[in-house]
């Protein structure tokens, strides 16, 4: 089994894949230590078992080029499995985000197989095969591979081939593969990878109550990323989660004031990213309050908590009927939107998920539908 390592090897597999009306396709890669992954090794494979490939992505006589440019090929659909991450390193590399595109693990939400079902069980399921797990988490940098991490690795790929014949059966027969076209469009959208630093406090703003809470915690994360961008260190390593959460909650003004928190190391406060930290809590605390966008959580729910208990009750009711995955139907975030309001801008009071589950939730907000136990199943029934 060998690796391709030169540009010729790869452009002569990429002419043979493109030739096919879909190609399936994995990494591996590290970013433990970095803050960007560190690609290690690109599979792909075709519907023919003679079509199955693996790319040395460290080698230095390989440019990647040719692969960009079948996975920019809008003739040849993308198949990964949960591709966020496998998306995230072809943006990052190439600038591009593969189209068209087709998520194994969105696929079978939508036909009915969970909300994050895994790899394995859609190999086990459909493929009628087995994964062997042992070299899954082996280091991926280390030259040369061993053969069973190269026979891991092929696996991933090839098994998802009748992973993804199955499941497009199975969304053809259903009526349902508009379904996860729309699906797929958050996922093929650059905006998706692109790490804003001004973006970052997200991530933990829903911690937070205070509008100067959360305007100071807006500047040291939007800081913490840049340095996290421009070192390539994972942000763990230039302040924890913790210590930016301290820092918005007390705000600390000067040397000494930082060096009390207990989540900042000794000395810490007295380097040079000591003053860069102290630096972001002015620039915080500068900001108008009424200007914070505070998180949705911090605003409070009101009364709509037991409403909120029912949508629950009708969306997992609906799952269950419809063979769909609550998870792609709506979120707890958008339970509590429609709770709140009959127009709220969120997904599930759009396209297949309204007319699947969003009506359904006005209808029973409004006394329109009810909600009954049959047989100790719980069923919908019109009000009369």
């Amino acid at each position: 089994m060998d690796l391709i390592i030169s540009t010729e090897a790869l452009s002569e597999a990429c002419n043979r894949l493109s030739a096919h009306p879909f190609v399936t396709v994995d990494t591996e890669f590290l970013r433990e230590t970095t803050y960007y992954p560190k690609l290690c090794l690109i599979q792909m494979a075709g519907p023919e078992p003679e079509d199955a490939y693996l790319i040395d992505p460290l080698s230095p006589d390989l440019d990647l080029a040719p692969f960009m440019a079948l996975m920019a090929n809008e003739s040849v659909t993308k198949v990964f499995h949960s591709a966020r991450q496998d998306l995230e390193i072809v943006w990052n590399l190439g600038g591009l985000v593969p189209h068209p595109l087709f998520d194994t693990q969105v696929a079978a939400m939508v036909c009915g197989y969970g909300d994050s079902v895994s790899y394995e069980q859609l190999v086990n399921d459909l493929a009628k095969a087995r994964v062997d797990k042992s070299s899954r988490f082996t280091d991926w940098s280390r030259r040369p591979l061993t053969d069973a991490q190269l026979t891991y690795a092929l696996s991933d790929v090839t098994h998802l081939v009748q992973v993804y014949e199955a499941l497009m059966a199975q969304l053809q027969a259903s009526g349902r593969v508009a379904w996860l076209s729309e699906e797929m469009s958050v996922l093929t959208s650059p905006a998706t990878y692109q790490a804003d630093p001004e973006n970052a406090w997200k991530r933990l703003g829903g911690r937070l109550r205070k509008a100067k809470e959360v305007a100071v915690l807006m500047e040291i994360s939007a800081w913490r990323e840049r340095e996290a961008q421009n070192r390539d260190v994972p942000r763990g390593r230039i302040l924890k989660d913790d210590a930016l959460i301290d820092i918005a909650v007390s705000a600390p003004r000067s040397v000494e004031a930082l060096g009390r928190l207990r989540s900042i190391p000794n000395g810490f406060e007295r380097s040079k990213t000591g003053g860069d930290i102290l630096e972001a809590v002015e620039r915080g605390l500068a900001r108008d309050p009424a200007t914070i966008p505070l998180p949705e959580r911090s605003r409070g729910r009101g009364g709509s908590g037991s409403v909120v208990e029912l949508l629950k009750v009708l969306l997992k009711a609906v799952a269950e009927q419809e063979g769909v995955a609550p998870k792609i139907i709506a979120t707890v975030e958008e339970l509590e939107a429609i709770a709140e309001s009959d127009t709220a801008d969120v997904p599930s009071l759009h396209g297949w998920r309204r007319t699947l589950f969003g009506d359904k939730a006005l209808a029973l907000k409004g006394g329109q539908l009810s909600l009954v136990l049959d047989r100790g199943r719980v069923a919908l029934r019109p009000v009369e």
